[in-house]
This record gives C-alpha cells, sequence and structure tokens, in this order.
C-alpha cells in the first residue's frame, strides 16, 4: 500500500462515528449508567442523570448510531445495553490501520 493510501485509509477509520459520539460528557454519563446497570430502560439511565428524557434519547440515538451500544424491545420499552463486542471490532479496526501508517509518520 502506498503511503497516500495508508493515510487515507487510517483517516477514514478515525473518522468513526465512534468518535462523535463519546466527545460529548453526557453521553459518557448515559455510557457509565449502562456499564453500572447492565440492561436498561430509558426511566433507569435516566434516574441518576440531570437531563431531561427527550434529551438522553438523543444522546442514546447517537450512541446506537455509533455501534456503542445496542437495543431490544421488551413490550413498550426500548432496553439498551453496551454493545462491547462492537466496540473492540471498532478499535482492532482503528489500531490495525495506525500500524499501516507508522512507517510513513513516526519512528
Amino acid at each position: 500500500m502506498n503511503k497516500e493510501l495508508a493515510i487515507d485509509s487510517a483517516l477514514s477509520v478515525l473518522n468513526d462515528p465512534l468518535f462523535k459520539a463519546l466527545q460529548e460528557p453526557a453521553r459518557l454519563a448515559v455510557i457509565r449508567q449502562l456499564l453500572i446497570l447492565g440492561k436498561a430502560d430509558i426511566s433507569q439511565i435516566a434516574e441518576d442523570l440531570p437531563q431531561e428524557r427527550s434529551v438522553i434519547s438523543r444522546h442514546l440515538q447517537v450512541l446506537l448510531d455509533a455501534g456503542i451500544l445496542r437495543v431490544e424491545r421488551a413490550g413498550r420499552h426500548r432496553i439498551y445495553e453496551i454493545n462491547g463486542l462492537e466496540i473492540i471490532h471498532k478499535f482492532e479496526a482503528i489500531l490495525k490501520e495506525l500500524k499501516l501508517i507508522m512507517p510513513y509518520c513516526c519512528n
């Protein structure tokens, strides 16, 4: 792989929605809640957070879109949980791309 292709490939991986999702402190608080609770619905997640449920709902959607969470329906409720394997997969892909560009930029 040539230098420019390696760099473009690495930058495309670094442009993953995962990074945008992790930049917001409120979303990190949602992730923290889910790490503590395991599976939970929005009421349980929002219980100890200062934001309104509508704001929490938008944060949950961003986290879902980024692959950080997964959701299942249980009657009228949506149950959220951390999507650990997907997070690991994304970070492994990032690491792989960074290793490819290291010879071009960093000793």
